[in-house]
């Protein structure tokens, strides 16, 4: 690598604006960077994908806790944290997938060793993501009942979860800027740091949680509370370490522009995603519905059993986006068979890692499911029934992640949308319509529906991936060859 693309500084046919831009790496970025590149990659994998495959561990964790936690107040309080969670989700999409753009872009200017259009990227990113979220909680923040009633609430669940839901659109807009600040740490290789600092706020936001419901008898607001408290900390700690004089991962007013060149890739790479989030969301909406017809209760059991779920699906995530990272600078330094190692190797990590932890959750089933039951048998017997079904899908969604970081690694985002919206749309509610009303399975259906979904998913990725990956060594091979 040249001198002048180690300094990242500009290159002649670039404005005086841009020379004057500094944007160095930290003996740190230029270890974390050779490594990603040129170590073994299993090291590399395990590396970074260990201690983001932790952080999602604990997210999930404290997911957990915070659903045990309202299982305190009350059963339906559980319900309206599992109903409200997803339609939080679909609101949040536009800045997670914001984020999640912007980092493989991010990532792939890094592998390219272009530090300037890096630091462009972050600081650009930073302020569209903070823009969208304020013009978001300026249009659903005072209209928020009537916009529960329109995402198809149930009355009960929204007399609960009202100011619940008020309170995390308020946390909606630090987690905007957490989000990118994590995908920004992630491009570089920063997965500890990452992990520590979540470690961080999963314990603020626990030891909250437990002071406002066990000790203060607080109800489902001071449960959110606790959730805006803890984000103000992470962002706290986002914008001292965003703050740097010349390090091209850190943020400055003057890198801030409008230019195509350095966020249209960003842009494109993300609406994808965003639809894809939005989409699936709205989708998980509709299937809370149609699990209502039961009870509201089941609702709620449906949102453990998607808990306990992600004690496994949670570190194949991590892993996910850890990998998706490795890949797309991997991509950007034209080092394609490390591109295809880094998604072997995450497809028998994954794989491991599922099964294991599935088989002990399916194990210790009766003691978790008691744990979030708030006393009531009949609730404990809804979760351990949909969720034997739904573990069933515990391994195939391991090779699954790993399909899905090759695509995100790739930018290839309008396939990760299409498999992502299949498994909702095209496996999920026409099942579920099925079951109700052309079978005898009750209540059986709900778990039935999210085992034959996440299984179907699952082989529809494998097949994509197939074509991916021999169309890209194809690509790689044209490359290689001499022209005429």
């Amino acid at each position: 690598m040249s001198n002048t693309e180690k300094n990242g500084n500009a290159s002649p046919d670039e404005t005086p604006k841009t020379e004057s831009i500094k944007a160095n790496l930290s003996k740190k970025d230029e270890h974390y960077r050779n490594l990603i590149l040129n170590a073994p990659m299993w090291k590399v994998v395990l590396f970074i994908g260990t201690p983001l495959a932790l952080y999602q561990s604990m997210s999930q964790v404290f997911v957990i806790l915070d659903t045990m936690m309202a299982s305190h107040i009350s059963p339906i309080s559980v319900s309206a944290v599992a109903y409200l969670a997803q339609i939080n989700f679909l609101i949040s999409a536009f800045g997670t997938g914001l984020a999640t753009g912007a980092g493989i872009m991010i990532s792939l200017a890094y592998g390219q060793g272009n530090y300037v259009l890096v630091r462009k990227r972050v600081s650009s990113i930073y302020v569209l993501s903070l823009i969208i979220g304020c013009v978001l909680l300026l249009a659903i923040f005072p209209f928020a009942t009537q916009f529960l009633k329109l995402a198809g609430t149930p009355d009960d669940l929204i007399r609960e979860g009202v100011s619940y839901f008020k309170v995390e659109l308020l946390t909606m807009v630090c987690t905007f800027i957490n989000n990118v600040y994590i995908s920004v740490e992630r491009a570089r290789g920063y997965s500890k740091r990452i992990l520590y600092l979540n470690l961080l706020v999963i314990s603020t936001k626990l030891l909250l949680t437990a002071l406002f419901v066990y000790v203060l008898n607080g109800s489902l607001t001071m449960i959110a509370m606790a959730s805006l408290i803890s984000q103000i900390i992470l962002l706290i700690f986002a914008v001292k370490n965003s703050i740097s004089k010349d390090n091209a991962f850190g943020f400055s007013a003057k890198c801030i522009t409008a230019d195509k060149k350095v966020n249209l890739p960003m842009i494109k790479t993300s609406i994808p995603i965003i639809s894809e989030k939005i989409l699936f969301a709205s989708g998980k909406t509709i299937v809370n519905s149609m699990c209502s017809v039961y009870s509201s209760l089941m609702v709620g059991a449906m949102g453990v059993s998607n808990n306990l779920g992600g004690i496994t699906t949670n570190p194949q995530n991590g892993f996910q986006e850890g990998t998706a990272s490795v890949i797309s600078q991997n991509f950007g330094a034209k080092k394609n068979n490390r591109v295809l190692q880094a998604f072997y190797w995450t497809i028998v990590i994954n794989v491991i890692v599922s099964f294991i932890l599935s088989s002990l959750t399916v194990i210790f089933l009766n003691p978790l499911s008691h744990l979030f039951d708030g006393g009531d048998p009949a609730f404990q017997k809804m979760i351990i029934l949909v969720y034997r079904y739904e573990a069933v899908g515990a391994v195939p969604l391991g090779i699954y992640a790993s399909v899905m970081a090759l695509l995100f690694g790739l930018g290839k985002t309008k396939l990760t949308m299409i498999l992502n919206v299949s498994r909702v749309f095209v496996f999920r509610i026409p099942v579920f319509w099925f079951l109700q009303n052309f079978t005898n399975y009750g209540e059986s259906s709900v778990g039935i529906v999210m085992m034959v979904s996440n299984v179907s998913v699952a082989v529809m990725g494998i097949l994509t991936s197939i074509i991916v990956v021999s169309k890209y060594k194809k690509e790689w091979k044209t490359a290689k060859e001499p022209g005429p």
